[in-house]
């Protein structure tokens, strides 16, 4: 994978200089963005990578920047807040970030969780792809192209929920603990988040199940985890 490119857009001048800092400091190639205006207007004209974007911003807050740019890319987002509630995190990872770390933070910590979706999207470009597709009812997987498809219709994933999917039919009618998949997915065992599963699950259902209230392909066991069945 080429050289990463890291969008930062942060309204405080001394935190943004400083990660504009240390990132370039770091080999990667930093973008940084006093507001979300100008943030989504770097995005448009720049490639980028990653996202690390302060939740309160002016003319355009991060939430409503990363809504933006999900219309078009599923780009790795990492959040960065002065709330530390749970439900806060669960707002901003079912709306589409990839990791919610909170003020006032380490700058060890956040290359860590940067680090580990740099992992992510390595392995994502390197991949060598066993050519047999992966199928469970009208659900599958063409994993030499890294494509998804619902039927005819070809799925339009995030990084993370393909990877979920292709876990699943690689172990469909088998039921998955939470930690299972979190473990497979994130590759993280130091930092088993629950959250941050159902999240993903309740994402994917929303494109695969004709009604994700009443799910027939990916099945809740309370209290266990999920299986992927045929549904039909």
């Amino acid at each position: 994978m080429q050289q990463v490119s890291i969008l930062v857009a942060e309204d405080e001048e001394d935190i943004r200089n400083l990660l504009n800092k240390e990132l370039s400091e770091e080999g990667y190639t930093v973008y940084p963005a006093a507001d979300g205006w100008e943030a989504h207007s770097l995005f448009l004209r720049e490639k980028v990578d990653i996202g690390i974007f302060d939740s309160m911003m002016p003319r355009l807050d991060g939430v409503r920047l990363m809504q933006k740019i999900r219309e078009q890319s599923d780009i790795p987002i990492i959040f960065l807040t002065a709330r530390d509630l749970e439900m806060d995190k669960v707002l901003v990872l079912s709306l589409g970030a990839d990791d919610y770390i909170v003020k006032p933070f380490s700058v060890a910590e956040l290359k860590a969780r940067i680090a580990v979706q740099v992992r992510k999207l390595t392995a994502i470009h390197s991949r060598q792809f066993d050519t047999a597709e992966l199928q469970c009812g009208d659900i599958r997987v063409d994993p030499d192209q890294g494509c998804a498809y619902l039927g005819t219709q070809e799925l339009k994933l995030s990084a993370k929920e393909y990877q979920l999917l292709q876990f699943f039919l690689e172990n469909r009618n088998r039921l998955l603990t939470k930690k299972q998949l979190y473990h497979a997915v994130w590759k993280e065992e130091y930092a088993y988040d629950d959250n941050t599963v159902m999240v993903h699950i309740s994402r994917l259902r929303n494109k695969i199940e004709e009604n994700p209230k009443e799910p027939k392909h990916l099945v809740t066991f309370r209290g266990i985890g999920y299986k992927l069945i045929d549904g039909r």
